[in-house]
């Protein structure tokens, strides 16, 4: 790896406390929002592998409203997204509250986007190997598509990533991913309010 790790999480630790409070104020309108529009909570917050498959507690805004007592909350049902929160994710403003993930450690600016704990055992050895670094706020698959793309080119986008990291790829990506953002491309897999869900290495 070309850069210092300990650089790396100085970065980190500088551009979260610094996005924390250039975003405070929009953060507060986004709660206001979400609070009148689809009640409490604010926050979202689900258990994530963190690097090693360790669990943290991700932290985003809410997006969804709880599915009905006679629902069953799938990983691509996009009923109960409401407008603000199709809004807040094809902005990525949803995604604010996790700088304070960055601001503790639990992530990096840059890295696997941390997925949910029950992949865990589907993986490849081969897929596991993205849990070697902290997962990020963004990534070298979110610039090649986001979640427009199959489980098998993501994951694979992650473990290149794990191989070639260095400061000046993170610069890159970091650069890419506003590009990213401000265009909307991505956000979803066609049929499905992100993606499917992984269903294990068929390879």
């Amino acid at each position: 790896m070309s850069g210092s790790p300990y650089i790396k999480r100085a970065i980190d630790i500088a551009a979260a406390t610094f996005g924390l409070v250039l975003f405070a104020v929009p953060m507060l309108a986004v709660a206001a929002a979400i609070r009148v529009s689809m009640g409490s909570p604010v926050i979202f917050r689900q258990q994530r592998p963190g690097k090693g498959g360790a669990p943290f507690e991700l932290l985003k805004f809410r997006t969804m409203l709880p599915p009905l007592s006679s629902e069953r909350a799938t990983d691509d049902d996009g009923t109960r997204i409401t407008a603000l929160g199709a809004f807040l994710r094809r902005t990525s403003l949803d995604e604010l509250p996790t700088l304070w993930n960055v601001l503790r450690g639990d992530m990096s600016l840059v890295g696997p986007r941390p997925l949910l704990m029950e992949y865990l055992p589907l993986y490849s050895a081969e897929q596991s190997r993205r849990h070697a670094v902290r997962p990020g706020l963004t990534g070298w698959a979110q610039i090649h598509g986001r979640n427009d793309q199959t489980w098998e080119e993501r994951l694979a986008m992650d473990v290149w990533y794990v191989d070639h990291q260095s400061l000046m790829l993170d610069l890159r990506i970091i650069v890419a991913t506003i590009g990213k953002v401000l265009s909307g491309a991505g956000v979803s897999s066609p049929g499905h309010a992100t993606m499917p869900k992984f269903r294990g290495d068929k390879t």
